[in-house]
């Protein structure tokens, strides 16, 4: 069994490149080894991606099979004693030297990216307790105030289940939908994911707003936003309109928003624990590139807040440049948008602020920066 696994394995590693990402290549292949049993299909996803959580360590020169077996070891060993891989070495081989001077490196972070991840679900509104016991193998968030999340530790293919298939809920990482909740949409509001991808944090507004009022769900590419449309037809989500957005200074539409939510293109380094192949795809002249698309972007979207409404930054990586310094930069250049605090929902007992980073070692999944602005309103404005 575990020569088959190796086998199909680095048949996926052999076809993954800086354009070819590990995971797209993992699901095409195995939607051709349709025979491949559940559980050695997992298997085959586990020892793809131990490959490049363990990349910093395996001879580059032995086989791939090697490789595979050796990165099997060391994972098995970090999970029996972890107190063995010291912090230097950590810091030395488990992310690319560039990172070092760009972000911290905190020693609890190191060691969270060498584990495994948890996969999270975010069940519709209410339903949490009732879809855990259908689906079983699920805990909840203890000691957050996300009150949809749960962590599935089971081993069925969720796609197939018919939890699933009714739109009962959506796998979604627990910092995205902290995201949703710092966003507070009420029902009747409208709102614009400016950057939407595929309509995770679109849906989790829409669920949040109860299905009312509006959302526009933008993205440059439109093969995305058509999957969106399959997840909301799934979720019986119907509260939304699509367009095609660029970044651009040049609007999708002419709507003064109660929120916007800029969650945009980033060096993903906060979800280097689940997606491991990025450590050593990324490179510092991406981050350099990304921070100028994130201000632009914010820069953009400014015309589209009406005052009293709110404009939220979110970038799943930890960078500097991408968090911090977008955020004072914006600051300095619109005064207008003054800083507003919300709850840390990591965090529930600590003080309120505007601006929150979160590491998977505090969330249980992916690392977040957030900043909340509200747009001021005018003297003008309130008496009209």
């Amino acid at each position: 069994m575990r020569n088959r696994v190796f086998e199909i394995a680095a048949s996926i590693i052999d076809r993954t490149d800086q354009t070819r990402a590990a995971d797209a290549v993992l699901r095409s292949e195995l939607k051709t080894q349709r025979t491949l049993p559940r559980a050695l299909s997992g298997e085959v996803a586990r020892a793809v991606f131990s490959y490049y959580r363990w990349l910093g360590w395996l001879d580059r020169k032995r086989s791939l099979d090697r490789q595979l077996l050796q990165a099997d070891e060391l994972a098995r060993g970090f999970v029996e004693r972890p107190d063995s891989f010291s912090h230097d070495e950590l810091r030395r081989r488990a992310i690319p030297s560039w990172i070092i001077g760009l972000m911290e490196i905190p020693k609890e972070w190191l060691r969270v990216l060498q584990r495994e991840p948890v996969l999270w679900l975010r069940a519709r509104p209410g339903q949490r307790a009732e879809l855990a016991r259908r689906l079983g193998d699920c805990h909840s968030a203890e000691g957050t105030t996300l009150s949809d999340a749960l962590a599935y530790i089971g081993a069925k293919d969720l796609f197939r289940t018919p939890n699933f298939h009714k739109g009962e809920f959506e796998l979604q990482d627990i910092a995205s939908q902290a995201v949703g909740q710092l966003c507070c949409p009420k029902p009747g509001d409208r709102w614009w994911d400016a950057c939407a991808g595929e309509g995770g944090k679109t849906l989790h507004l829409a669920d949040l707003m109860q299905n009312r009022g509006l959302i526009w769900a933008t993205d440059r590419a439109g093969w995305r936003l058509e999957r969106f449309k399959r997840r909301a037809a799934r979720a019986k989500i119907f509260n939304y309109r699509t367009a095609l957005w660029d970044g651009s200074a040049r609007l999708p539409n002419r709507t003064r928003f109660d929120g916007v939510l800029v969650d945009a293109p980033c060096s993903g380094i906060g979800t280097w624990q689940r997606n491991p192949q990025a450590r050593w795809t990324t490179t510092v002249q991406d981050v350099e590139e990304l921070a100028c698309l994130q201000r632009g972007l914010l820069t953009h979207t400014t015309p589209a807040v009406k005052p009293g409404g709110k404009l939220i930054y979110a970038v799943c990586t930890l960078t500097s440049a991408e968090t911090t310094e977008v955020a004072d930069d914006f600051e300095k250049r619109f005064p207008e948008f003054e800083p507003f605090a919300v709850a840390n929902p990591f965090q529930p007992a600590a003080p309120i602020t505007a601006r929150h980073c979160w590491w998977p070692q505090q969330t249980g999944g992916n690392g977040m920066f957030v900043a909340a602005w509200r747009k001021a309103i005018r003297k003008s404005e309130s008496l009209s």
